[in-house]
């Protein structure tokens, strides 16, 4: 199918970007275009205008900074892939195909912020923190508070995630996940990190509206239990014809022992 039609338009700066967001509030950003392209094809979205940031080389890259992986937010699933970045790596390795990888962006698809994405819970658990650009200046926001709904992120009309700002300092890792075996979405995935300070966080994504901290296993965690059952209510999830809500809480804690057993 084709999508409907729309205007164009190309960004060659962050600040270019921003003055065109503030100047036509209709602007639907895009970078790699893999969430965004098949919804206009199917005409779920049609967006009246496109600003292109793909070419934004000030958005691209990987980098430490003392204890500090910055990641910018146009750096594509196969350069995660290929860094030395905690966990993400792994997660990318599950993200699409290689077409998908090569185009796709890790800023594009913690912003879109699909409920069955895999990035989310990974966010969570490493503790991320998003750095987002405005009319009002720039502002950081935490992995806890970015995620606020189904397709429904922290960042607003207007503004641009330009970078993440990743813990260098991560223990050891894991993230497990049962997919759709024709999309290749999460069903479910649980993600787990351990901490310098010896934390464990804990995260969810494919189950419910938006990506959330398993508190409950981080909670076992803490009082010793290496594995746990219950560790989501099955009315707090989502059912469709590919899984019921029980079914996916059953996939939590059978994807949670599996992640914790990885840490060692």
């Amino acid at each position: 199918m084709y999508p409907a039609s729309f205007d164009y338009q190309k960004a060659e700066s962050v600040d270019q970007a921003l003055a065109a967001l503030a100047a036509n509030p209709d602007l639907k950003i895009i970078a790699g275009g893999h969430s965004l392209l098949p919804a206009m094809k199917l005409r779920l979205a049609q967006p009246p205008a496109l600003l292109d940031i793909w070419s934004l080389e000030e958005l691209k890259g990987i980098r430490r900074e003392g204890d500090t992986f910055v990641v910018g937010a146009m750096t594509t699933h196969a350069d995660v892939l290929r860094s030395e970045l905690p966990l993400f790596p792994e997660v990318a390795s599950w993200v699409g195909d290689p077409m998908v990888r090569n185009r796709g962006t890790i800023g594009g698809s913690l912003a879109h912020a699909d409920p069955s994405a895999d990035y989310p819970a990974a966010a969570l658990a490493l503790g991320v923190e998003f750095v987002i650009r405005g009319p009002g200046g720039e502002r950081t926001v935490h992995a806890d508070d970015m995620f606020q709904g189904m397709f429904e992120s922290a960042v607003q009309p207007g503004e641009l995630l330009t970078h993440l700002s990743i813990p260098a300092t991560i223990q050891a890792s894991a993230y497990e996940k049962f997919r759709h075996p024709a999309s290749h979405y999460a069903v479910v995935g649980v993600a787990v990190a351990r901490h310098a300070s010896g934390e464990i966080r804990a995260a969810y994504t494919g189950a419910a509206e938006k990506a959330h901290r398993l508190t409950r296993l981080e909670d076992a965690v803490r009082a010793g239990q290496i594995a746990a059952t219950g560790l989501v209510d099955a009315s707090d999830l989502l059912g469709d014809r590919f899984a019921s809500a029980e079914y996916r809480a059953h996939l939590v804690d059978v994807l949670a022992a599996r992640a914790i057993e990885r840490l060692g």
